[in-house]
């Protein structure tokens, strides 16, 4: 299981690094898409809101590579994979190939460091009792 959680891993950090470093440098060819996706991408590049993706991209997948703060990744990188698919099932479905691996690798990765993410599920926070850490 650690081989797979290591391919996992990088696969996705290699990922989230190129498309996030993709968004500061311009590096890979592209062209709007039409209609609605177009009209999305377009506004996402004129109010610089991209950049800010790119960011949260390239850190969780510098964090994922280097091993170091892979939790921090994975939080980092939920909010950005889900709008991912919500953009490709409402307006680009025909090439959602990378948004659903994408999806997979961090499902799986999750799963695997589901003890670490525990505390999320914590219905009533109590400020005034220290907790047993």
């Amino acid at each position: 299981m650690k081989i797979a959680v290591l391919v996992a891993r990088i696969l996705l950090g290699l990922m989230f690094c190129l498309f996030g470093s993709n968004g500061f440098l311009s590096f890979l060819p592209a062209q709007l898409p039409s209609g609605v996706a177009g009209q999305f991408l377009s506004s996402l590049l004129a109010s610089h809101y991209v950049y800010l993706i790119a960011a949260a991209q390239l850190l969780s997948g510098i964090l994922l590579l280097i091993n170091r703060y892979v939790v921090l990744a994975l939080v980092l990188l939920a909010p950005v994979i889900a709008n991912i698919v919500m953009y490709h099932i409402t307006m680009q479905p025909e090439m959602a190939q990378l948004a659903i691996l994408a999806t997979l690798l961090w499902i799986f990765l999750f799963w695997q460091y589901r003890r670490y993410l525990s505390c999320l599920w914590t219905q009533k926070a109590d400020l005034e009792k220290p907790t047993d850490r």
